[in-house]
């Protein structure tokens, strides 16, 4: 019989605290929000109060998010938890973009659940929740908490997508998102299943030493686990033909939920499928580049062409998301440390510019969030001339105009791609480049012309609330900003795809 002196004690990872700061000073503003909602129910100023609360989360974890790139740029990259998170200048940038986006939604939130009714504590916590599962799979470095971390991301936007109950549209979007996401996980789980059984690890940086020492005889296994682990992240960029259900799901959520979802799930999206492909499958990119390519030219001929045929302009800026994926996909598929630094680039651009376009479109739908036709925008210029010249300037913005964040974006794209020789992706982006510029000139000429006098009667009128004003000059300013001087964010990105925990 063996003592009990004999068995070996159970040993434990030490729990880096700093390495996960981020993610609990979000996570801590939530949960805050939850206790203050239980405890006290009957009080006008729980909304304001929980609005004040999630900013200060936010403003909490971008503190600790400068102090870790500090560390990193003075220390160096590391990895804690056991090999789970990675703490380098990646993850720093991604969970920065990540960060902004969620500000500039809770900024628009406020203002638009006050107008439609809706109860703002429980919309705030899911949000900061949704926001804590992106930070985590910014810095993710393993198959499984990639997982867990999209799980996070996706059962909050679930309900936040279906959170405006008195809305047919809002239930059905949520109702499509759950299903065809809870498809997607499990996808995305049996390509993880696959990748373990062909390499004996989950971890990125173990699945890169694995490859610099063994040579695999029968790799099949493996590619299925990496064409699984590609249509699950495809999902969530909205990356053609994986994109189906972003249309009716954009359309149907509350617009902020819109905003929030097409700047920042992409943004954590974008950043795993960096991790995994170009980190820790850098070995195999001869297999997996010509998948990413058709991936990339699909998303930028879907999602441009659909946009044409479209008289909603949400379902507009739907399809513009899918061709901007497309665009993203351009620098992921170059496979270099050019190519990498221009994806983050656009990535960190896009967030701003689909911010701004769905905070005019949330002012224009007013109340009740169904006024999204195009003949709704007509006159636009002639009674509210400011927010047509901001609509206008984060459309000319997504078109790729000079000046302007959205040009320099997509240059730094396409230059990665010809830098390695894709001469033909490089044509197709810019052919479809100018297919989305149709898309926003049909917007901008219907701001722009004579108001209808029958349409521009019915209905209250455009109110701006403070929080949105602000969103809106943040953005605003960032385009600029982003297109004028736009070597700060690029040397930030060039440094952060430098800066990578290997």
């Amino acid at each position: 019989m063996i003592g009990a002196d004999a068995v070996a004690p159970i040993a434990h990872a030490p729990v880096d605290w700093f390495a996960i700061a981020p993610e609990i000073a979000l996570f801590g503003a939530a949960l805050a929000i939850v206790v203050l909602r239980s405890v006290v129910r009957h009080d006008d100023r729980v909304p304001t109060a929980s609005m004040f609360i999630a900013i200060a989360g936010v403003a909490a974890a971008g503190v600790f998010t400068g102090v870790q790139w500090g560390f990193v740029h003075g220390n160096g990259p590391y990895q804690a938890m056991s090999g789970l998170v990675a703490v380098d200048g990646f993850a720093v940038f991604v969970q920065s973009v990540i960060l902004g986006a969620t500000l500039l939604a809770l900024l628009l939130s406020g203002g638009y659940l006050r107008r439609e009714n809706l109860e703002s504590p429980e919309y705030f916590a899911l949000m900061l929740c949704s926001a804590t599962g992106m930070l985590l799979m910014a810095s993710a470095n393993d198959l499984v908490t990639i997982f867990l971390s999209l799980e996070i991301l996706s059962i909050a936007l679930y309900v936040l997508a279906a959170f405006d109950r008195k809305r047919l549209t809002s239930q059905e979007a949520g109702l499509k998102y759950f299903l065809l996401g809870s498809f997607s996980s499990a996808v995305f789980l049996y390509g993880i299943a696959l990748v373990y059984g062909a390499t004996g690890t989950t971890n990125l940086t173990g699945i890169a030493k694995f490859f610099s020492t063994v040579v695999l005889l029968h790799d099949g296994v493996l590619f299925v686990g990496l064409a699984l682990l590609l249509v699950g992240l495809g999902f969530k960029v909205a990356a053609a033909p994986f994109h189906m259900w972003t249309p009716d799901v954009y359309q149907g959520a509350p617009t902020p939920v819109t905003a929030f979802m097409a700047a920042a799930t992409k943004a954590a999206a974008f950043a795993a499928i960096l991790r995994v492909f170009v980190g820790a499958f850098h070995v195999y990119e001869v297999d997996w580049r010509p998948a990413i390519f058709g991936l990339a030219v699909l998303s930028l001929v879907v999602g441009s062409i659909a946009a044409v045929v479209q008289t909603d302009v949400k379902r507009m800026l739907a399809y513009s998301s899918v061709s901007h994926a497309g665009y993203v996909l351009i620098g992921v598929q170059a496979a270099t440390d050019k190519g990498t630094s221009a994806a983050l680039f656009y990535v960190c651009t896009y967030a701003v510019m689909a911010t701004g376009a769905f905070a005019v479109v949330m002012l224009v739908a007013r109340r009740g969030d169904d006024r999204h036709a195009l003949t709704d925008y007509r006159g636009l210029a002639s009674a509210r001339p400011v927010l047509a010249g901001l609509l206008t300037l984060f459309l000319l913005a997504q078109a790729g105009v000079p000046f302007t964040g959205g040009f320099v974006a997509k240059l730094s794209v396409f230059s990665a791609a010809i830098d390695v020789g894709q001469y033909w992706l490089a044509v197709v982006g810019m052919l479809t480049a100018v297919i989305g510029a149709f898309v926003y000139l049909r917007i901008v000429l219907a701001m722009y012309a004579p108001p209808d006098d029958a349409a521009t009667a019915e209905g209250p009128r455009i109110v701006v609330d403070a929080g949105t004003g602000v969103a809106l000059t943040i953005a605003a300013g960032a385009i600029v900003f982003l297109g004028v001087v736009p070597g700060i964010m690029l040397d930030f990105a060039h440094a952060a795809t430098q800066l990578l925990a290997h």
